[in-house]
């Protein structure tokens, strides 16, 4: 439009073209606006690039992405049976996990693979305090996807060397990935296992759960202190237990009146 004027201003001296041209219209050379641009409402101003840097990659990652397939929660329903080889005592052995279904509790907990880095502090720190778990009636597994030959040479490797030596607990072999993919650990492009950790009562069902990525150990102090937790509450079933509760500490009553008296007692 600005382009087009109209013929009576044809005889009078030229005025610059900005001046003529109504408000509504930009003057020429303002910069156009770019295609498929919708709802700008103040002049456009041309930005300056960005510069974006190429992300880092590393060589190896501990870090694993959670898979989409959904799925239901276990803490609250049975855990699922098994059967499979392990070695004990420099043997190998049958563990049936429903064996100790009316029995014993049962720490189970996965790593990733043999001849590793943390796996063997996790491992053999379980060992160490296995009788202060004996003592509450609960038994441990360790599993993972190598085979009762790999476990066994791990077991024979001195920990100096980065082995196990003997363990007070069952190395259980899942080769064949059944009972990491039962309990929603498997990490299936890696064919590995997360580091799951199961609590399981004497009735079989799970009770706690953890999972860490690669990377994180476990804390076997915090392992206890919940088993411990969960048999208080199994044995006062009208008591809870609050935030990092120890034996000999206080309860609390899950009632919106008698809660009240733990928390009077609290600092």
């Amino acid at each position: 439009m600005a382009c087009s004027l109209p013929s009576l201003v044809a005889s009078k001296p030229m005025a610059p073209l900005a001046s003529l041209a109504p408000t509504s219209i930009p003057p020429s050379g303002t910069q156009a606006i770019p295609k498929g641009f919708h709802g700008l409402r103040r002049s456009f101003q041309p930005r300056p690039a960005r510069m974006i840097s190429a992300p880092r990659t590393s060589q190896r990652s501990f870090v694993v992405k959670a898979s989409s397939e959904s799925y239901s929660p276990l803490v609250g329903n049975k855990a699922p049976d098994f059967e499979a080889e392990a070695v004990f005592d420099q043997e190998f052995i049958n563990v049936k996990l429903s064996d100790y279904i009316g029995k014993k509790y049962v720490i189970l907990f996965f790593y990733p693979l043999d001849f590793t880095f943390v796996c063997p502090t996790e491992i053999t720190a379980f060992s160490d305090r296995y009788s202060e778990f004996e003592k509450l009636n609960t038994e441990i597994l360790g599993v993972s996807v190598d085979s009762v030959f790999s476990h066994l040479a791990w077991v024979q490797t001195d920990r100096k060397s980065g082995g196990l030596g003997d363990l007070n607990y069952p190395l259980i072999s899942d080769i064949t990935k059944s009972i990491s993919k039962s309990y929603g650990v498997l990490i299936p492009d890696q064919g590995i296992a997360l580091r799951g950790l199961f609590i399981i009562d004497k009735e079989g069902v799970i009770q706690h759960s953890t999972i860490n990525n690669l990377a994180i150990g476990r804390s076997v102090d915090e392992t206890m202190r919940t088993l411990q937790a969960l048999q208080y509450v199994q044995e006062n079933p009208d008591e809870v237990c609050p935030a990092g509760w120890k034996p000999g500490e206080k309860s609390m009553k899950p009632d919106p009146k008698l809660s009240k008296e733990y928390f009077a007692a609290v600092p």
